[in-house]
């Protein structure tokens, strides 16, 4: 059942990755624009997109027979949940405005964000002690629902500002753009650079103190550009690490986002070397058909649509599970802390655009700082800091 699974989520990811090029070809014509009709380049491309959802999907169940839980108890089954939901968030909201480009951006992050879970570990465990409750099922899926569905505001907002910003000079607007390309250059880069030490077997252990100055054992990927806390390696055959952290912090995981900026620098120096341009800029060309106000409602409705989701899930059903589980609502954990500065910032998004008129291109800008908040929450909260939340 578990070789079942992953086949079905590998499946799913060359799907989506296929049905991104038909999006790409649907808005080379004008007719893929419009609400109400579709080239065949679209049509083919939200097929092949909605057989990876159903594919991803059976990814899920089968995991979820084969574990005997819902699988969102680590970062490879959170992850790759949120890319579902991703894709999930899509769908409906395609079939509601019918825009091509949106599927351009929005499926090649979902196949980043998979590709991303993949380099973690991907065996199946039973649940600790913590995470035995169906709270895990309701908390967990609908904050991922919820940021899935913010996230499509991400994909509308960059479209928005691909097109409404000029690449034809220098300014804070084109640095801040083409921060974002080199964003998600630097999450394939680790991708690439994971495959690669996986394909070659890589591995170094270390014993080292732990937080509670206890001796514990680390097993590492990737060369520990990073290492323990007062760590000495076993496998002498392997490098020394270059520097240490202190206990609070989880070496491991350190090692992987530093591999991560690493591997985004050289990723994103090839590119410009090829491309002889920003990222941005070579990628302005296809949006210039799109309508910037159906863009811009897009983004806006989805923020609408994901926000009280979001809320639900990541504070008012994480507060009674942590009633429940730890006798409090609140403990200032740092993915605590981190769900509450989402809230409130998508709250402000929400204001301003409603009370202030923060409409196109300021509305955008908020839409791709929301983005990178959730992938902090994704991404560093849970591979830095340590906190009630490390088990994930």
């Amino acid at each position: 059942m578990a070789q079942i699974s992953s086949n079905l989520l590998y499946i799913a990811f060359v799907l989506y990755l296929v049905a991104t090029f038909f999006f790409a070809g649907a808005i080379k014509d004008k007719r893929g624009q419009t609400e109400k009709k579709q080239n065949k380049w679209a049509i083919i491309g939200i097929s092949i997109t909605v057989i990876g959802f159903i594919a991803q999907i059976g990814y899920f169940i089968t995991r979820w027979i084969a574990s005997g839980h819902a699988p969102v108890s680590n970062l490879f089954e959170f992850t790759t949940f949120f890319g579902m939901m991703l894709v999930g968030a899509f769908i409906v909201i395609y079939m509601i405005y019918k825009t091509p480009a949106l599927g351009v951006f929005t499926l090649p992050v979902a196949v980043l964000v998979i590709a991303y879970a993949s380099m973690f570990p991907r065996d199946i465990s039973p649940l600790i002690p913590a995470l035995q409750s169906d709270w895990l099922h309701i908390h967990v899926t609908t904050a991922a629902a919820g940021e899935a569905i913010l996230a499509i505001s991400f994909a509308a907002g960059l479209i928005y500002l691909l097109k409404s910003v000029d690449q034809s000079k220098r300014s804070k607007s084109t640095f801040w753009l083409e921060a974002t390309m080199f964003t998600l250059v630097t999450t394939l880069g680790f991708v690439l650079v994971a495959t690669t030490f996986s394909m070659m077997d890589y591995k170094a252990d270390f014993i080292y103190m732990d937080k509670n100055n206890i001796e514990a054992k680390a097993s590492y990927t990737l060369p520990p550009l990073i290492g323990p806390h007062e760590g000495k390696l076993q496998t002498p055959d392997k490098m020394e690490p270059l520097a240490e952290v202190p206990a609070m912090i989880n070496a491991k995981k350190m090692n992987t986002v530093v591999w991560s900026i690493v591997a985004g620098i050289v990723l994103y120096g090839i590119i410009r070397l090829i491309l002889r341009k920003r990222i941005a800029a070579k990628l302005q060309p296809l949006v210039k058909n799109i309508n910037l106000d159906l863009v811009d409602e897009i983004g806006y409705r989805a923020v609408m649509i994901g926000f009280p989701i979001f809320t639900l899930g990541a504070l008012i059903f994480a507060m009674i599970w942590a009633q429940i589980a730890w006798t409090r609502f609140w403990g200032w954990d740092p993915k605590e802390v981190w769900a509450l500065i989402t809230f409130l910032f998508y709250a402000a998004f929400l204001h301003l655009r409603l009370s202030r008129g923060w409409h196109g291109e300021k509305s955008a800008w908020l839409a791709m700082i929301g983005f990178i908040i959730i992938m902090f929450n994704l991404i560093a909260v849970n591979l830095i800091i340590a906190g009630l939340h490390s088990y994930a």
